[in-house]
């Protein structure tokens, strides 16, 4: 039993080499979670233009012209 004990406790031991503590994992979700607040109103200002700038490339890469 004590060998299955630390045959666990060993092989745990490289997970947290890749998980980060959970402080720094809740400062970096409120961080991202501010970041997005924001900048939601220019990117809501700016997505039609750029979906109308995309669409307007494309049309003239695929020669596909409204008249």
């Amino acid at each position: 039993m004590l060998q299955m004990f630390f045959a666990v406790a060993f092989s745990a031991v490289p997970l947290t080499l890749y998980i980060p503590p959970v402080r720094s994992l809740t400062l970096f979700v409120e961080t991202m979670e501010e970041l997005f607040r924001e900048s939601s109103p220019r990117t809501n200002r700016l997505y039609p233009r750029l979906r109308y700038a995309c669409s307007r490339i494309l049309n003239c890469l695929l020669c596909n012209e409204t008249r």
